[in-house]
């Protein structure tokens, strides 16, 4: 996955379908895209320290004669190198933590998104969080009381489980394809009624670093 995926032009195609959609439907919706949703510094420390074990398992059985004051130095300096190739590398973090963890991550990140960004407290109760989170390839919907009473639990439930399928994509146009779907079911059970100010903004947010 890379960030490009996620450009201006991203951005404007979004911006685009949430305004749409919005005027169909009493419903607030909200888009976040974030590079991950927690911190994998674990990850990285351990792929640091097997490179570190590695290399001192080398530096101890090689048939080349290495002083021993620069074992200690090279072992660190590996370790080192290990934890920053980590640090830039989705693969290495998603192969070195699991799936439980990047999934309770992303739950956790996209709740209190929830609350910061204001979805909660939208006067008819109709706002939804969609949050990609991209290293942890996942994607969760979070809706207001209002939403959950007035969509077809069936049809949500389905929608719910083709959303998360296609948020392993993380990509833009799979995205929008998730958008406006969502924003069809709105549309069908919560259409719009003239009186339900846009309280949150449209435009989404990517947060990537």
């Amino acid at each position: 996955m890379t960030r490009a995926k996620f450009d201006e032009d991203a951005r404007v195609k979004l911006t685009d379908c949430v305004r749409k959609i919005e005027t169909t439907t009493d419903a607030e919706l909200v888009l976040i895209v974030r590079g991950r949703s927690g911190s994998y510094a674990q990850a990285d420390y351990l792929f640091g320290a097997l490179l570190a074990f590695a290399a001192l398992l080398f530096l101890l059985f090689s048939p080349f004669d290495f002083h021993q004051y620069w074992v200690a130095i090279d072992v660190a300096l590996i370790f080192a190198l290990g934890a920053f190739i980590s640090s830039r590398s989705n693969w290495l973090r998603r192969l070195l933590t699991t799936e439980k963890f990047r999934a309770t991550a992303v739950r956790t990140g996209a709740a209190a998104m929830f609350y910061e960004a204001g979805i909660a407290n939208t006067a008819a109760e109709m706002g939804v969080l969609i949050y990609l989170s991209v290293l942890e390839r996942q994607l969760e919907v979070i809706a207001d009381r209002g939403i959950l009473k007035g969509v077809n639990a069936l049809e949500w439930n389905q929608l719910l489980f083709e959303l998360h399928e296609g948020g392993r994509k993380a990509d833009a146009p799979t995205l929008l394809a998730g958008m406006e779907s969502l924003g069809a079911l709105l549309s069908k059970h919560l259409p719009a009624t003239g009186e339900n100010p846009n309280e949150l903004p449209d435009a989404p947010r990517f947060e990537l670093k």
